[in-house]
């Protein structure tokens, strides 16, 4: 007797080349069956999602959910299960200093699963700006905190921002290296100078330091030191870093994602391999509050869903190595499941500048399935003409 069948809608998970209505069977938490027509009276519960999409459950890889610690951070399940996604990766809210929290107060509190990266700065993003001298940095206790995190912890992130380079040059990205390399992490580094104050050419110093694995983050930002030189041609880096394997995310955040720089990046054929939000309590408000929205905007742009599906799924689980149980519906793997609902209708999606797109399709979240466990959901996307108060 199957636990739940989640019954009459269009599986979407590229991971295995599924497109089609099907029904999918869960016990025990996984994945048990997928197949058309599954009989009801085979699982204890039947829901119905005809006419919805179902894929693997949603990973946003770079989020900022230490809510009540950080001012920026949002309460983890209204970006988690109750916006449609499954997997949440704090990009670096916490360092060695302030870790702690997240497996005594916050991870036990959320029904959304939460991944962290440690930020090389001590108090990561308890205080702003975070790195203000040489000693932001403890270099062994942020090693040792990864260590005895019991992999909660399985990444480093670095900011390229004002004043941290300014201070520290890039000796600020060879330390996180460095602690990733010992601790056996991946490192994430954010490109683009919000305060737009250091050497835009900083880029070419920084990619050629990253491995395979390691993740660069906010691909699309129009702010100096992105992947764009003054002539918008893409650095030659950047193909090279693409080409041995490094990941490439598109992060939008308050300031860090444009139409333009995105346009003339995929114009040159290099194209990212994970969306994310950059959730934060201010840019909830004013640019973008939900993953979901996120696929809408990359459906504008002219990317099919199932690319956007992959780009949400398989591909951010294999950067934060946890392929091995999420990012796919195969039997077996985690019940995690999204549920969707593709709309028809007049939608516009914005960047950072205040730029849109229109599209005539739009991702609304429906519920989120997490270890077989149903939560439902909401914050779809804005409508066009339809700017709330909040979001």
């Amino acid at each position: 007797m199957y636990d739940l069948i989640v019954k009459g809608g269009t599986v979407v998970d590229p991971s295995q080349n599924l497109h089609g209505i099907s029904d999918v069977a869960i016990e025990d938490g996984k994945i048990a069956k997928i197949a058309v027509d599954i009989p009801a009276e085979e699982a204890k519960r039947v829901v119905e999602v005809k006419g919805k999409v179902v894929t693997p459950g949603l990973i946003d890889i770079h989020t900022h959910v230490y809510s009540g610690v950080t001012d920026n951070g949002v309460d983890p399940d209204i970006g988690g299960v109750r916006a449609g996604v499954t997997t949440l990766v704090d990009a670096g809210s916490s360092g060695c200093d302030t870790f702690w929290g997240f497996p005594a107060h916050i991870i036990p509190n959320a029904a959304t699963e939460i991944i962290c990266f440690l930020h090389i700065c001590r108090t990561g993003l308890a205080t702003n700006p975070d790195i203000f001298s040489p000693e932001s940095i403890n270099l062994d206790k942020t090693i040792q905190t990864i260590k005895d995190s019991n992999g909660v912890i399985t990444g480093v992130k670095a900011r390229m921002v004002s004043p941290a380079l300014e201070i520290m040059g890039m000796e600020m990205p060879k330390m996180a290296k460095r602690a990733a390399v010992e601790a056996g992490v991946p490192l994430m580094v954010h490109i683009g100078d919000t305060l737009k104050r250091y050497d835009a050419n900083v880029i070419r110093e920084l990619l050629p330091i990253l491995d395979k694995g390691d993740i660069v983050t906010h691909y699309f930002t129009g702010n100096p030191g992105g992947v764009l030189d003054s002539n918008g041609k893409l650095v030659p880096e950047a193909k090279e870093a693409h080409d041995r394997g490094v990941w490439l995310d598109t992060a939008h955040g308050r300031m860090n994602f444009t139409f333009d720089v995105a346009q003339k990046v995929l114009d040159q054929g290099v194209l990212p391999h994970c969306i994310s939000t950059d959730l934060t309590v201010p840019g909830r408000q004013i640019t973008v509050h939900s993953m979901t929205e996120m696929m809408t905007r990359f459906l504008a742009m002219g990317f099919t869903f199932d690319q956007v599906v992959t780009m949400s799924t398989e591909n951010p689980a294999k950067a934060v190595a946890v392929d091995d149980r999420l990012g796919t519906l195969a039997i077996g793997k985690q019940a995690d499941l999204s549920v969707l609902e593709i709309k028809d209708g007049d939608w516009m999606v914005y960047d950072i500048l205040g730029d849109g797109k229109k599209s005539d399709k739009a991702v609304i979240p429906v519920m989120a399935i997490k270890k077989g466990e149903i939560y439902e959901a909401g914050w779809g996307p804005r409508p066009w003409g339809w700017e709330p108060d909040s979001a």
